[in-house]
């Protein structure tokens, strides 16, 4: 078994351009951890050192049980690594066709509250998506916990960005297009995007995401047809269309007002499927019934 420090790598959990991500032992405390190594190939360049670093500095500061904590931070072989919790659970990109709609808008509320506790520290994630939103089976119901904050930024710093980051499905116009810098609200769009995939099975504009996006205009996304057969309180899709406005002015302002707002418009409740409707073959049964004792009683009444 490889070992990188104190710690015994077990099984692969994930792995990017940049950096993998592994489930390991951690013998000193007895304990199931998640160790991130950058990658060989980019373990000499100075900028994504420090950037990945920086990541590891970020998650430390953040005191949130809603954000995945930093416990330890080594090198071995000149490649640098952090040592996180071990969240079990998986990720909301196992969800994915798999939900409910009344799991999905809740599993929805609580990214929304992790991604509340990132804004509330000052740090805008920029890489919002569901495989970086883990899922913690330890606690009932399961929560919602932020990671991967490879892309994260400073509040202060956003307006200065110049260089794109992120996965194109997921990323706000302003955030793909650079049209003069952005806040916490590319975050809330993202959102609206791993709400959408929640409840329907699809992304609503296709993988480009951003791509589709002409002219600053965006189609509005189907999800009235989709939500209307798994039963969705139709305010839902209103607020799905606003937090994927093009023009962030529009969308929920704050991560947790998107909470909030799926949490009461799905308390506006589902739509009853109403008691079952009788087979036809039943139906004609009953009709026959009704003819016979019909005729019956007129008979007799004679």
């Amino acid at each position: 078994m490889r070992k990188l420090g104190r710690y015994l790598l077990e099984d692969r959990l994930g792995a990017g351009s940049f950096a993998t991500v592994w489930k390991a032992y951690d013998p000193e405390l007895d304990t199931d951890v998640a160790v991130k190594v950058l990658a060989d190939n980019w373990a000499a360049n100075a900028d994504v050192r420090q950037r990945f670093l920086a990541e590891a500095r970020l998650l430390r500061r953040i005191s949130s049980p809603r954000v995945v904590r930093v416990h330890d931070v080594g090198v071995q072989d000149d490649r640098p690594y952090f040592v996180m919790d071990y969240v079990r659970g998986g990720t909301l990109a196992e969800r994915i066709g798999h939900c409910r709609p009344a799991e999905a808008l809740r599993l929805a509320t609580e990214a929304g509250h992790a991604v509340q506790a990132l804004h509330d520290a000052g740090v805008i994630h920029r890489d919002i998506k569901p495989s970086n939103l883990l899922l913690d089976a330890g606690r009932t119901p399961a929560t919602v916990l932020v990671a991967d904050l490879g892309s994260a930024k400073q509040m202060a710093d956003a307006s200065g960005l110049t260089v794109t980051t992120g996965t194109p499905a997921y990323m706000a116009p302003e955030q793909a297009f650079q049209t003069g810098g952005f806040d916490g609200r590319a975050d809330v769009y993202a959102l609206g995007v791993v709400t959408y995939e929640l409840l329907t099975g699809r992304k609503p504009f296709g993988s480009g995401g951003h791509a589709v996006l002409t002219a600053g205009q965006a189609p509005t996304p189907p999800l009235p047809a989709l939500a209307a057969e798994a039963g969705v309180p139709p305010g839902v899709g209103a607020l799905l269309r606003a937090a994927l406005s093009v023009d962030p002015a529009d969308r929920p302002q704050t991560a947790q007002a998107f909470a909030d707002a799926l949490l009461s418009r799905g308390e506006e409740g589902w739509e009853s499927p109403g008691p079952p409707r009788p087979a036809p073959r039943t139906v004609w049964l009953a009709a026959v019934v009704v003819f016979v004792v019909t005729t019956l009683l007129t008979w007799l009444v004679r």
